[in-house]
């Protein structure tokens, strides 16, 4: 196995990158080793017309240290109010890559999402009409559903229904959690795709909650069994053009994290490809890893490759920071539990 490998320097088709003072202290983590991303939208409040993602664009590239160079890809946050002509109008200009759909109270800042879904089906004809892409945050929020089943029952009665109603519209599920979701990407044609995260390669729900709470590896979709964890390196690790990245990175203060209802979320942006680097090599996939991180990305959205390359070599041990410090506080970077061994040159 070389101890040296060359890949396309790769993108992040999920990221979230907050706003003022915490996207300043950030996004040069993401900047540093990623040229694009698929930026989420939930902030309070969420982007959901073209103008304010024009906004949240320039105050992106505002907060990007000079030498870095990063193209921040935009998305729209999808409302039962949102206007397809705008989304349409938005596309066609080149700024918006994605309308992201977060079931109403799924996750961080989804107050504004989705509950009736009859209502926003003008908007995904029209998406499926000018080839628009809808990354679907996949959990329903019934409280009588377990929340280890919710991305599967929201397979069966959300997604699957929706791409039956729409066809044409493009998908990509993202950062999935179970070897249900692995299993349906697989079994569908080239319009669905599916982000996998760098932090659920790592962790199993024991991580989490066997011998005390552990919040910093608290997410959502939060990590399932081990047997899922498995299926999602096998899919990330298989070269499959579906499956590709998105770290779905997101810093939350300590203060945060920490309360007794605590935020979800996992911070990887500086650790990211050394842990996959580490992954995929104790997968035999090294040669893959380009593929998932680099390549697979790209092509499902339409876009070129990126023409720079990114070097990774293994040797001495690499240590990161336990947290980065912003001024809204400290924000811990996810620890995987091992040592890690290859570095970004």
């Amino acid at each position: 196995m070389s101890d040296t490998i060359t890949i396309t320097r790769p993108d992040d088709w999920h990221l979230h990158l907050r706003d003022g003072a915490m996207l300043k202290a950030v996004l040069p983590h993401t900047a540093r080793h990623f040229a694009r991303a698929i930026v989420m939208p939930n902030l309070v409040p969420p982007v959901v017309t073209g103008a304010q993602a024009a906004a949240y664009r320039d105050r992106i590239l505002a907060a990007l240290p000079e030498g870095m160079t990063f193209e921040p890809l935009m998305t729209l946050y999808l409302t039962e109010a949102t206007d397809p002509a705008d989304v349409a109008a938005a596309h066609a200009s080149g700024l918006v890559k994605a309308v992201k759909l977060y079931p109403a109270g799924a996750t961080t800042n989804s107050a504004s999402g989705v509950k009736d879904f009859d209502k926003v089906r003008g908007v995904l004809e029209k998406m499926a009409e000018i080839g628009l892409p809808l990354c679907m945050h996949g959990e329903v929020v019934d409280s009588h559903v377990d929340i280890f089943d919710r991305e599967a029952v929201f397979i069966d009665r959300v997604l699957d229904p929706i791409r039956r109603a729409t066809p044409g519209l493009r998908v990509v599920m993202e950062h999935i959690t179970t070897a249900n979701a692995v299993d349906y990407a697989r079994a569908q044609g080239d319009d669905l795709g599916a982000t996998i995260t760098t932090h659920h390669l790592v962790i199993n729900r024991n991580h989490i909650l066997a011998g005390g709470i552990r919040p910093h590896y608290y997410c959502l979709p939060v990590a399932k069994r081990e047997e899922h964890r498995l299926a999602l390196r096998a899919a990330a690790t298989s070269g499959e053009a579906r499956f590709f990245l998105g770290t779905d990175s997101a810093p939350h203060t300590d203060a945060n994290k920490l309360l007794p209802c605590g935020c979800a979320g996992c911070f990887t942006a500086p650790n990211t490809m050394s842990i996959l680097a580490q992954v995929f090599e104790e997968e035999a996939a090294l040669d893959r890893l380009e593929a998932f991180t680099s390549l697979n990305g790209p092509a499902f959205y339409g876009l070129p490759a990126n023409t720079g390359k990114m070097t990774l070599t293994k040797g001495a041990p690499v240590s990161y920071p336990g947290h980065i410090d912003t001024a809204d506080g400290p924000v811990t970077v996810f620890d995987p539990g091992f040592q890690l061994a290859w570095r970004v040159d």
